[in-house]
């Protein structure tokens, strides 16, 4: 089966294949690479589930706008669902990194990753990264980190078909620590994200040049088919 990956701008995408669509963390608006495309918007977009990375408002994003209009289940950390819950979402599963959540699509496993997690000063649970299992393909979305050697062994286990990893630096890895990260986790496609949006992120992804794999820089709103 093939699954089609819409990049959003910043760390966001919509997953599809044909039957389901899962969003990573949709943070549309105020993203200012946010394609204004019908069926993309905040105020439009419709997905079965969606998945977050962490709290912090470039990520969560418009999640409970959008889970509340279209019923989706989100997946997310404890407290993430804790403060959905309170903003009158109704559907989550919340998890930590390690585990793996089964879904009617495929499943959803969180990892760990280096950052931190909030919004406006409280404590939204432990940062992680998410493995997605849909139309027969495996994503890994590493979230906001910075290198870590275990990504080798998340690599051996998952095997994914494609990585998004963060590229901006100063939050995140910068691209020579990325490329190193995208050798460790071995899928054949890194997909570059978290970089562009705002003045202190790089601005491109030059040194992003990982060997062995190959870089898809999306352009946002264009849909690309992983088969």
């Amino acid at each position: 089966m093939a699954v089609s990956i819409t990049y959003l701008g910043h760390s966001a995408f919509v997953l599809d294949d044909g039957t389901h669509r899962v969003a990573i963390d949709p943070f549309i608006t105020g993203n200012p690479l946010a394609p204004n495309t019908p069926g993309l918007r905040a105020d439009d977009i419709q997905v079965n589930a969606i998945c977050l990375t962490h709290g912090h408002a470039d990520h969560l994003g418009d999640t409970a706008a959008i889970a509340t209009r279209t019923g989706a289940t989100v997946y997310c950390s404890w407290e993430l669902h804790e403060l959905l819950t309170e903003q009158g979402v109704k559907h989550t599963e919340p998890g930590n990194a390690g585990g793996r959540i089964d879904a009617k699509w495929g499943w959803v496993a969180f990892t760990q990753a280096f950052h931190s997690s909030s919004v406006n000063g409280r404590y939204l649970g432990q940062p992680m990264g998410v493995v997605v299992r849909l139309g027969g393909k495996t994503v890994y979305h590493c979230g906001d980190t910075g290198l870590f050697s275990d990504m080798k062994l998340l690599g051996e286990i998952y095997r994914p078909d494609a990585a998004m990893i963060p590229v901006g630096d100063r939050f995140t890895m910068g691209p020579e620590l990325a490329a190193r990260a995208a050798e460790l986790i071995g899928a054949p496609v890194a997909i570059p994200i978290h970089y562009k949006t705002f003045g202190l992120l790089r601005q491109d992804c030059k040194g992003f040049a990982p060997s062995g794999i190959t870089v898809r820089e999306l352009t946002p709103g264009e849909p690309w088919r992983l088969s």
